[in-house]
């Protein structure tokens, strides 16, 4: 019987490569890959978004529709259709017409007189009906406004978004600097179990005594979304680092295996 050759010292470390294709790393590799996936995923869901293949219709906005095939109460209005013209009929409510301070028209601060519109039994839309220069034409509209007959009115107006709720100063708690139908409906009267449309209507042409309210077409908006093309291609960045990862850590454990062997030699 012989005796057993005695074992030959590794002379050489290992190579990277080597490192990288054991079992412990091309695991890691799987889950980089798993994490690489739902990234790439993400990036092209962003993508996909980003350029808009039915873009509204070049003047869209001008074409006067009907309020109720645009939007109904209690919704948000879609971004395409802000500042879109439309038609509506209903009756005042007197003891709502409010003014509305801060407002500019073409550069010239002053006031709006706004009113809340009973389009059906309980629906309503806060109108935006004209600008004054002062308060004091501001509120005599207002008042002209209140001791009119009530009968029905057609209004053709932009409907424009909330423009928030503001807190009032100390000395007027009941003083209003933005145009939001939120903040009026705390001030409207018959307001119990009332549905009121989310945005406001900006009447095109004023009552006597007020001057019409200057709201141009809204600019024409490009169909690529900028904003999320970049989140693309950041998660498109984030997929390839997951590689980088795999790769470091790998070297990482390569480099100390390297050192280990280097010192055992010395």
């Amino acid at each position: 019987m012989t005796e057993s050759q005695p074992v030959t010292p590794q002379e050489f470390p290992p190579t990277l490569r080597e490192v990288m294709l054991r079992g412990r790393w091309i695991g890691v590799l799987l889950l980089c890959l798993v994490v690489a996936g739902v990234f790439a995923w993400l990036g092209q869901w962003q993508l996909a978004r980003a350029i808009d293949t039915d873009p509204p219709a070049p003047g869209a906005t001008e074409q006067v529709r009907p309020i109720d095939d645009v939007i109904e109460p209690g919704q948000y209005l879609p971004e395409p259709l802000g500042g879109q013209k439309v038609t509506t009929s209903g009756e005042w409510i007197a003891e709502d017409f409010i003014v509305i301070s801060s407002r500019f028209n073409e550069g010239e601060e002053g006031y709006w007189v706004t009113g809340q519109l009973r389009v059906a039994d309980r629906a309503s839309i806060a109108v935006a009906l004209g600008w004054a220069p002062t308060r004091e034409r501001a509120d005599a509209a207002a008042a002209a406004l209140a001791r009119q007959d009530a009968s029905e009115v057609e209004l053709t107006g932009r409907l424009i978004d909330d423009e928030g709720v503001e807190l009032p100063p100390a000395d007027d708690i009941f003083a209003l600097t933005r145009m939001s139908p939120a903040a009026l409906l705390g001030q409207w009267h018959d307001v119990e179990r009332l549905d009121v449309y989310r945005p406001y209507l900006a009447s095109l042409t004023a009552p006597e005594g007020l001057v019409d309210i200057h709201s141009p077409a809204p600019a024409e908006k490009s169909p690529i979304n900028w904003l999320n093309i970049f989140y693309a291609a950041e998660w498109a960045i984030f997929a390839g680092f997951a590689f980088y990862l795999w790769y470091r850590l790998a070297k990482d454990a390569w480099e100390r295996e390297v050192e280990e062997f280097e010192d055992a030699r010395a």
